[in-house]
């Protein structure tokens, strides 16, 4: 089962992730709730929250539909103006990013604050 919480940073949003993302967990958040990862992240870009970082690091385990998600996601927040960056994901994760070859498109980070201060900053006057 996949559980997440949603944190603010500036104009970043975080989903700290923990679990496994999978066909066979059906990518529900919290028990019964039948909410999915692109639901989460289309709510929120609806909103006007576009620059999305998953965290990863309590992600245990992601298979072929799991990464799926990541690319459908990390494709429509593009089209929208966004972007989705991904936060520390484990051994694991990052191995099926790499055999995927994902982690060459993917913007994949280890530390926070240099991930939160990657994101395209908006262009401010005089500046």
């Amino acid at each position: 089962m996949l559980e997440y919480k949603i944190r603010q940073s500036g104009d970043v949003t975080m989903l700290d992730l923990s679990g496994r993302i999978s066909v066979g967990e059906a990518l529900a958040f919290g028990p019964g709730s039948g909410v999915v990862l692109s639901d989460v992240i289309a709510e929120l870009a609806k909103k006007g929250q576009r620059k999305i970082l998953l965290n990863l690091k309590g992600v245990k385990y992601i298979d072929s539909s799991g990464i799926g998600e990541l690319v459908r996601n990390y494709t429509s927040l593009r089209r929208q103006g966004g972007e989705l960056k991904l936060l520390s994901p484990t051994p694991t994760v990052l191995e099926a990013l790499r055999i995927t070859h994902l982690d060459k498109i993917l913007d994949i980070k280890e530390d926070e604050q240099l991930a939160v201060q990657s994101f395209s900053k908006p262009i401010s006057a005089g500046g």
